[in-house]
């Protein structure tokens, strides 16, 4: 599961960087859900003993202490930015929490690597699932918020869509790999769907109510455009009401009439 673990890392990093750069543009992080930052930066602690005690070359090593780092600064952006932490409040919470992910990480790493010198694998097969498993809790986190707002949210679709390309990849590298991985499949093809869903969400809480205001703003610009300019090249203006319209009509006629029998009367003198 190599490739496709190294693919599902790469996509994360690439998706995580974007979403903090517009965190810190923006001041603010509404909707990006805490969990879901949470659950991916645990999710470093057991990518990072597999990839070492698979012996994997350095670039994957280092990837998953990355991902939990990123995680983490995404993580606490929320609670900067929406909850007002200072700075040094800040670094007196997420300093020990990476503190203790280095040290679980660390005790693990020496662990399993003993009990592969005596022949047993599972452990690592299981560091494996437990990364997937936490980064697609971290996806089903943000449903909740998605269901309590009804709308998409604070999460970037840049971050969701670079994401899920990550899935994908890995999900076609299990299908290349000598032996067919269920396990595999069954892990990046959920996480997979459940990207789809978020796109599927925007698409109905999202992009379908501003279509029907693009929609309706265009109707809205046709009528005056045709108000304005009909088709007989006579412009007409609206008027408050059709009595004065009346009334105006009215008023020019009594006027001609006026100028009429004034004039006949200076003719007769």
């Amino acid at each position: 599961m190599d490739v496709p673990v190294a693919a599902n890392v790469l996509g994360t990093l690439g998706a995580l960087i974007p979403q903090i750069i517009i965190n810190y543009r923006r001041h603010n992080a509404t909707g990006l859900q805490p969990s879901m930052m949470m659950f991916w930066a645990w999710a470093g602690v057991p990518l990072g003993v597999y990839n070492i005690t698979s012996s994997f070359n350095i670039a994957l090593r280092i990837q998953p202490q990355i991902l939990s780092f990123l995680s983490l600064l995404t993580w606490i952006q929320v609670y900067y930015y929406e909850k007002k932490w200072s700075v040094l409040r800040s670094l007196l919470v997420v300093v020990p929490i990476a503190s203790c992910m280095a040290g679980i990480e660390l005790g693990l790493v020496f662990a399993l690597g003993h009990g592969k010198q005596q022949g047993v694998d599972w452990p690592q097969t299981l560091m494996a699932v437990l990364a997937a498993v936490f980064l697609a809790c971290g996806v089903l986190a943000h449903y909740w918020d998605i269901y309590t707002h009804r709308t998409v949210r604070g999460i970037s679709f840049t971050f969701c869509f670079i994401d899920a390309m990550g899935d994908l990849t890995s999900l076609i590298s299990v299908f290349f790999q000598p032996s067919l991985d269920v396990l595999g499949i069954i892990i990046y093809g959920v996480e997979l769907a459940l990207w789809l869903g978020i796109f599927a969400c925007g698409g109905y809480y999202n992009l379908r109510p501003w279509l029907r205001e693009k929609r309706s703003k265009a109707a809205q610009h046709g009528s005056e455009t045709d108000v304005q300019n009909p088709e007989n090249g006579v412009s007409l203006h609206e008027m408050p009401s059709s009595t004065s319209a009346f009334s105006t009509s009215s008023a020019n006629m009594e006027a001609s009439g006026l100028r009429d029998r004034h004039t006949t009367a200076t003719l007769q003198a």
